[in-house]
């Protein structure tokens, strides 16, 4: 199996449209202006030589790299060429799982004699389409070739496998895996589990008990590489649609926090109508000065596409979160029902 991942996917397309930025540190994020409150989307590799990250807030990217060129996100842009580069992927003889803008999992059939070949054939196509360049991970499953990916950026290939899974990855840090993040890396490290070899070796019971009964296991599956789901090549759908906001002036009254939450509903049961589809559960977020976040749901009597009901749901929701902190960001999300498939 492969994953291909483009090589800083917004930024290089904003190069693409702006050749004048070629080589400089260019920044993608919120409306573009590092004065307002927003986070990085994505930074160029000259920006992220002055420890520019994605999730980064842009006026904490502006500190650390002061000459960089401020960008706004442009969707329907990056949408457009995303395309471009999974059509070009569906064009050889594969199973295309496509997994955000920016990357996809492919599944030649039959398997190649030589998957760097393959590899350097698919980065040769998208970039002859596009003119962008991307890594590509190569393993004998899918969690292994997402891995491959990181060691094979930017533009090269990499072959992640059972041979060589616990040279490459044994004394790498827990959150080497995909699927393992921060608070789960530092969850493990207080169970004295620092690398991934110390998470294979550990008894499984251990990690059910005190991670839980499911994640616990797949942990543990994790970090020796297993990874039996197939590639999905049908067209991705959408589980749920959101609408979030960071507000410049931070939200004090709880009535202007209950109104701003009506807003967000309403503009997602327009979403959710536009995709067709009903909502059966609704979730708040909320994010407190400064940058604790919290979310709370509420699973509605039936599922519904009607404003009425969910918006309450919503603010049923928000009811269970503390009013006593201002809130610099609010946020609403629509579950949906399963599409039924054909």
């Amino acid at each position: 199996m492969l994953h291909v991942d483009l090589d800083q996917f917004l930024a290089a397309v904003e190069v693409l449209r702006h050749p004048e930025l070629r080589g400089k540190p260019v920044i993608v994020g919120g409306k573009g202006d590092p004065t307002q409150r927003a986070v990085v989307s994505t930074a160029s590799y000259e920006a992220r030589e002055y420890g520019v990250r994605s999730g980064m807030a842009l006026r904490t990217a502006a500190r650390k790299c002061p000459d960089a060129v401020f960008l706004p996100v442009d969707e329907p842009a990056y949408l457009a060429v995303s395309e471009q580069v999974m059509n070009t992927l569906r064009s050889f003889p594969a199973a295309v799982e496509v997994l955000g803008w920016d990357e996809a999992f492919m599944e030649p059939v039959p398997p190649p004699d030589d998957p760097e070949a393959f590899a350097r054939d698919v980065q040769r196509a998208v970039r002859e389409a596009t003119q962008l360049s991307c890594a590509v991970g190569i393993g004998d499953n899918k969690l292994r070739a997402k891995i491959a990916t990181e060691f094979g950026k930017p533009g090269g290939t990499f072959r992640l496998t059972d041979d060589n899974w616990y040279p490459v990855m044994a004394d790498r840090p827990t959150d080497a895996l995909w699927g393992i993040g921060r608070k789960t890396a530092k969850r493990l490290a207080g169970m004295g589990i620092e690398t991934v070899r110390d998470l294979a070796l550990t008894d499984p019971q251990v990690l059910a008990d005190e991670i839980g009964p499911t994640m616990g296991p797949w942990l543990r599956m994790t970090s020796r590489g297993v990874d039996n789901s197939p590639v999905d090549a049908r067209p991705w759908v959408a589980r749920s649609h959101g609408r979030e906001e960071t507000f410049q002036q931070d939200l004090t009254e709880w009535e202007e926090v209950r109104e701003q939450v009506r807003r967000l509903a309403a503009h997602v049961v327009d979403d959710v109508l536009a995709d067709q589809r009903m909502v059966m559960r609704v979730a708040v977020k909320v994010r407190y000065v400064p940058f604790f976040t919290y979310t709370r749901s509420r699973t509605l009597a039936e599922p519904t596409t009607e404003l009425q009901p969910i918006t309450e749901a919503a603010l049923e929701a928000l009811e269970r979160l503390d009013r006593r902190d201002p809130i610099r960001l609010l946020g609403v999300r629509a579950d949906m029902t399963p599409v039924e498939p054909d």
